[in-house]
């Protein structure tokens, strides 16, 4: 029985739930295209985690304990919060960062979003969702950069709306030959 199954919901709500999340991963994918990064921020919750483990090469008997470093425990792409993306966006808004100028020109492609759980955390509604997303970058006339990442997130909706309460992103490659990483995935 799926974490879905298990909040009793019909598929009617289910239905629901998954177009709400296919709303809000696409509004994101378009504010940061439209590099709208302070209405993107609003998405954001406050205790917000955004983990970006690096992937490992593994041995099939070893992939569950070393495909991905530890969040918490290793080292890691991204371990940050609100407060540090807030400051990111601060740094690239100044003019003078140098892996940002000038500006670079990007499209978020979001797909294969369902559902993963529903439940119930301090009065709220919390749904798990998995995404897959692609990023096309293109700064300067020949720098490009495409990254394609697994996403599990978690969804929470308040009296306030949803926002984003938990991100872990996983990369399909292990080794980034792209020359900065100043977007957000």
């Amino acid at each position: 029985m799926s974490a879905v199954e298990k909040f009793e919901m019909d598929n009617n709500q289910l239905r629901e739930l998954t177009w709400q999340a296919e709303r809000f991963l696409y509004r994101e994918a378009d504010l940061l295209d439209n590099r709208q990064y302070e209405e993107w921020l609003e998405m954001l919750n406050a205790n917000l985690v955004y983990f970006m483990p690096i992937q490992r090469n593994a041995r099939h008997s070893e992939l569950s304990e070393r495909e991905a470093t530890k969040e918490g425990v290793d080292i890691s792409w991204f371990e940050e919060g609100r407060w540090t993306l807030a400051k990111r966006i601060e740094q690239i808004r100044t003019g003078v960062h140098w892996a940002e100028e000038p500006v670079s020109r990007m499209a978020h492609l979001v797909s294969n979003i369902y559902v993963t759980s529903v439940k119930e955390v301090e009065g709220d509604l919390e749904i798990g969702v998995s995404s897959r997303i692609l990023v096309r970058q293109n700064r300067n006339q020949y720098e490009n950069m495409m990254l394609a990442a697994r996403r599990k997130d978690v969804l929470r909706r308040s009296s306030d709306g949803w926002t984003l309460r938990r991100r872990e992103i996983t990369l399909t490659e292990n080794v980034l030959t792209v020359k900065m990483l100043t977007t957000f995935l």
